[in-house]
């Protein structure tokens, strides 16, 4: 037990991935994303939860699952510190970050394995695909539409297992959100997500710019490896951290000019990014003029 912290271990004989999950009083919806992992993983995945708070009995449901680890902390700690705290939990060499709103199609482990194996490599950062109700007003947005649900309660999961493998997706550029696959080498070298972040907002850029500084060039994501998500539930309910500010003065550039012109978001997979990528005269200028307003407010 570290302070402030407790630690449960249980789980035996697994393989493959250490699965970290970060929850926020979020029950019903942990709850469907762990059934699907049991239902739909090939392999028998370390599962490790970080319980935010658990007020809504979240702990005492866990304390009830013995093939689940998990960390408590009384209080909300924030994506950052839950999935770095997970991290010391686990014990496989590939980490998997995934949301507790999230519900893994049949075999979305397979796939990202086999990709793992044909790399060769552990300087690579893989995404699953998303399956989403709706689109998002967001120019960084990489997801399959289609509506299965929006909460637990008008979730059509015999709909989706019905129809998730008709829903085609090639491999894209760019992987930077969960569910995502990184080697624990490349985790700690880079010192997992940063927790001047917290409570979670823009982590994710953050995270993948510290890859691509380490000099990880393969971001890619897993067309055949679908995981439906219901949607940002939790960060409709935090007192948002100013990510886009923290972002920009920690790297010089905007998270959206790192992905639109760096990591070419959402483009079909090609080939590893070359070592030096040049941004476009308009896209210097831009940053150079946000930099300078972001010094005057």
């Amino acid at each position: 037990m570290k302070e402030g912290l407790t630690e449960v271990v249980r789980s035996q004989h697994t393989e493959q991935f250490s699965i970290l999950i970060p929850t926020w009083n979020s029950l019903e919806y942990l709850k469907l994303c762990l059934s699907g992992l049991r239902k739909y993983s090939l392999f028998h995945n370390q599962i490790i939860v970080f319980i935010n708070e658990g007020a809504d009995g979240t702990t005492e449901w866990l304390q009830t699952q013995t093939d689940i680890d998990y960390v408590h902390a009384a209080e909300n700690k924030g994506v950052c510190f839950a999935v770095n705290a997970c991290r010391s939990l686990a014990k496989h060499d590939y980490l998997v970050y995934m949301n507790d709103d999230m519900i893994p199609c049949p075999d979305w482990d397979k796939y990202l394995a086999e990709e793992i194996t044909r790399l060769n490599t552990p300087y690579f950062y893989l995404s699953a695909t998303l399956i989403e109700p709706k689109q998002l007003n967001n120019p960084n947005y990489v997801a399959i539409i289609r509506d299965f649900g929006t909460s637990p309660e008008n979730f059509q999961e015999e709909a989706l297992i019905a129809s998730f493998a008709e829903l085609k997706k090639p491999d894209w550029q760019g992987s930077s959100w969960p569910p995502s696959v990184v080697h624990k080498k490349i985790w700690d070298l880079v010192g997992g997500f940063s927790i001047e972040f917290s409570p979670g907002m823009y982590s994710d850029p953050d995270f993948s710019m510290k890859l691509w500084q380490l000099g990880v060039r393969i971001f890619k994501g897993i067309g055949a490896s679908k995981v439906y998500h219901f949607g940002s539930r939790s960060t409709k309910r935090i007192r948002h951290n100013k990510g886009s500010r923290m972002f920009l003065n920690k790297w010089g550039l905007t998270s959206r000019t790192f992905y639109s012109q760096i990591l070419e978001l959402g483009k079909p997979w090609t080939k590893p990014y070359p070592d030096q990528i040049k941004l476009s005269t308009g896209a210097r200028i831009r940053n150079k003029l946000k930099r300078i307003i972001q010094s005057i407010n």
